[in-house]
């Protein structure tokens, strides 16, 4: 298949690697001039503790030169949906599966407001990643993909990404719907992301730690309350077995969110933490938790200028 991977950052970085080294012809599409000068003059190398695997890329800032794509991923931070969909139109054509590996909740709603819906594949991915420089990414360990179709009961854009993922190695399912499995993975990050933030503990430290334990513990029940009340059928205590099994898994990695403070950039909570307090609020329900560490995040975020 030809793939483009739009946002060439640690999540697009790790899984372009994977495409092009399953033989498929793989594009990265993002708009820092510098980092596509980077990975066209030396590859994507993605470091697996002592292992370091460079992969030649072809990168663009320019997709009207690459042509419509079979697949194209995007793996920009929220925020960027809407303007990255806008420029990955000319990657588009009538048979592309469109496809959100993002973080958070919507940006299949931002990606269907610019394409066909019955194009859009959404889901999941528990794979993480870390730069440590431009076009140099940390990739701790492999972990699940969960994909599904935008439109309930059209798999057929589903199996084509899933068919990629699985081609690079990765674990990979179907599920249908799929918006329970999003909702599953957005329980995760409202308890982890904001928190090592927050604290600046790695993700050992956070299920190590006795009060952010139990913290941890608090928050995902209180957001999977909303899942419930929105009609999702999710086990409370699977999602807290599987957040403390997979911060212990993960070690040393720091969260997204932690990353975001080091860097002194915007993070991605108004889709995070933020979604849960919308949908709580839409329903009539209390997420105080959820609310809380928005408005903590939100007032870094300001008091940076980033909000």
């Amino acid at each position: 298949m030809k793939i483009a991977v739009v946002g060439a950052g640690a999540m697009g970085s790790i899984f372009g690697a994977r495409f092009e080294q399953a033989g498929h012809e793989t594009i990265l599409v993002d708009v820092v001039e510098a980092l596509v000068e980077r990975i066209n003059d030396v590859g994507v190398t993605i470091v697996r503790g002592d292992q370091e695997t460079t992969t030649p890329l072809r990168a663009t800032t320019d997709p009207s030169s690459v042509g419509a794509a079979d697949v194209v991923v995007f793996f920009t931070k929220c925020y960027h949906t809407a303007s990255a969909a806008e420029l990955a139109q000319p990657l588009v054509g009538d048979d592309t599966v469109v496809a959100s590996l993002q973080n958070g909740w919507g940006n299949g709603d931002v990606l269907a407001a610019a394409f066909p819906p019955e194009q859009i594949a959404i889901g999941v991915t528990y794979n993480s990643g870390l730069v440590l420089e431009p076009a140099r990414v940390v990739h701790p360990g492999d972990q699940p993909t969960i994909v599904g179709s935008f439109v309930d009961g059209d798999t057929g854009g589903a199996r084509r990404l899933a068919q990629a993922v699985g081609d690079a190695g990765l674990e990979v399912s179907i599920a249908e719907p799929v918006r329970p499995e999003i909702w599953k993975k957005l329980i995760l990050n409202t308890a982890t992301l904001p928190t090592s933030a927050l604290t600046g503990m790695n993700a050992a430290l956070l299920t190590e730690n006795a009060d952010i334990h139990d913290m941890l513990t608090d928050i995902a029940h209180e957001s999977v309350g909303v899942a419930r009340a929105l009609g999702y059928e999710i086990d409370p205590e699977e999602r807290v077995e599987t957040i403390h099994a997979l911060l212990a898994k993960a070690g040393p990695s720091k969260a997204s969110m932690l990353q975001d403070f080091e860097a002194g950039r915007r993070t991605e909570i108004d889709v995070i933490n933020g979604a849960v307090v919308k949908a709580a609020d839409e329903i009539g329900v209390q997420a105080p938790l959820n609310r809380m560490l928005l408005r903590l995040v939100k007032g870094w975020e300001a008091m940076r200028g980033l909000s």
